[in-house]
């Protein structure tokens, strides 16, 4: 992996880069964008950019990536790479575009550090880029190959279910009335639609329905309203005002690494929050389907009743399953009903330390949830993780 001397030059430098990682990755964006203004039209989520979660995500993961290779240096972090080349081939990220990025990344460090950025400096970090991007490009193209046509498919709304107030089912069909290729159960599909302006913009949305429905797609929407000073969510706001039976959407292929392995005997735990119950009813279905024997324990925790999207689902198939055990918590109106009032809490549930756990939803969640799982002696390999948008906990 890394040169013996890179390891030592990227150990010497990492606490200085690190700390000056957030004003050099602001400083990226500015310059490609202003290069390539066709990459934020058309590529990057500009919900994102303008929040600066998208900084905060790509800070991060070069951050860890560096510190794994100086602490690890004959290792790979494969699981923190795979959930990102899932993440570009579902955007189509070319091979061609990664020394774009390498150009305006290391313009930004010498901005920011300048003269500290001598020749020696500049050569270990530019080991760490291209280790990083090489690895990711071989990774995409085996995932492009695996998804046999990596390019953007039509497919038209065959129905629209309204979940909740602000949920929206949608059920697709492929326009070209060709084959459809199966999914894994927690995969997710890339939407990209066009916006009164013109930008092409791509967002990623879980397949909420069973992986053995056929030629139909199913993704279910959340309509994202801005608070606290970020923007409306573009893509799903023009979906929930503009999209009915009969529209025509452009998805890519499935991708996404948070999917069941081999779970035949092993005691599961599906744990989500809010919109994050998607890729776990697919999950739910797949077990079902495959008549899963061991114990299955499913929580929840949403807003309220009404809010929780897809909840006839989520219980249904969970009802199908011999030993599974359902606990859900609303922070209001959860009287007169089985569930618990307030925020998801794991400490009196019976979670055997076997047990395998997929999470998924709002980072806070998963971080109590993690926490609360290793303190009964569920092993941290165990327990895997899905994060809508940029992985900020990467970053952290």
């Amino acid at each position: 992996m890394l040169s013996e001397q890179s390891v030592t030059v990227v150990r010497a430098t990492l606490p200085v880069v690190g700390a000056a990682i957030g004003d050099i990755t602001e400083r990226f964006y500015r310059r490609m964008f202003t290069a390539h203004p066709e990459l934020l039209r058309d590529l990057f989520n500009r919900g994102n950019q303008a929040a600066g979660t998208q900084r905060q995500a790509l800070a991060g993961s070069i951050a860890a990536f560096a510190t794994h290779l100086v602490e690890h240096p004959d290792q790979r972090p494969d699981e923190m790479l795979s959930r990102i080349a899932h993440k570009h081939a579902s955007l189509g990220v070319t091979p061609e575009q990664y020394p774009i990025v390498r150009e305006h990344l290391f313009a930004a460090i010498v901005e920011v550090l300048g003269e500290a950025v001598t020749a020696e400096v500049a050569a270990a970090w530019d080991e760490v880029y291209w280790l990083m991007a090489n690895a990711l490009v071989a990774i995409e193209k085996r995932l492009y190959e695996e998804a046999g046509d990596p390019g953007w498919r039509q497919w038209e709304v065959v129905e629209r279910i309204a979940e909740t107030a602000d949920v929206v089912t949608f059920r697709l069909r492929p326009v070209d009335g060709g084959p459809v290729a199966g999914f894994r159960a927690g995969q997710y599909v890339s939407v990209r639609v066009e916006l009164p302006d013109g930008a092409r913009q791509i967002r990623q949305y879980s397949l909420s329905g069973a992986p053995g429905a056929g030629a139909v797609r199913q993704i279910s929407v959340k309509r994202v309203s801005g608070e606290a000073g970020t923007p409306d969510g573009e893509v799903s706001q023009h979906l929930h005002a503009r999209v009915e039976e009969g529209s025509v959407l452009e998805l890519s292929a499935p991708y996404g690494d948070l999917v069941l392995g081999d779970v035949a005997d092993r005691p599961l735990l599906l744990a989500s929050a809010g919109i994050g119950v998607t890729p776990m009813v697919a999950m739910l279905a797949q077990l079902a389907e495959d008549g899963h024997g061991a114990p299955v324990t499913v929580v929840h925790g949403d807003r309220s009743p009404a809010d929780h999207a897809l909840r006839a689902d989520h219980e249904a198939y969970a009802g199908k399953l011999p030993q599974a055990a359902v606990h859900f918590w609303y922070e209001t109106d959860a009287a007169g009903s089985d569930a618990r009032t307030g925020l998801v809490d794991l400490r009196e549930i019976d979670v055997p330390k076997d047990t395998r756990a997929y999470l998924c939803g709002p980072l806070p969640f998963m971080r109590v949830v993690r926490t609360q799982l290793i303190e009964k002696g569920v092993a941290p390999a165990d327990i895997h993780y899905e994060v809508f948008g940029p992985d900020l906990w990467l970053a952290q």
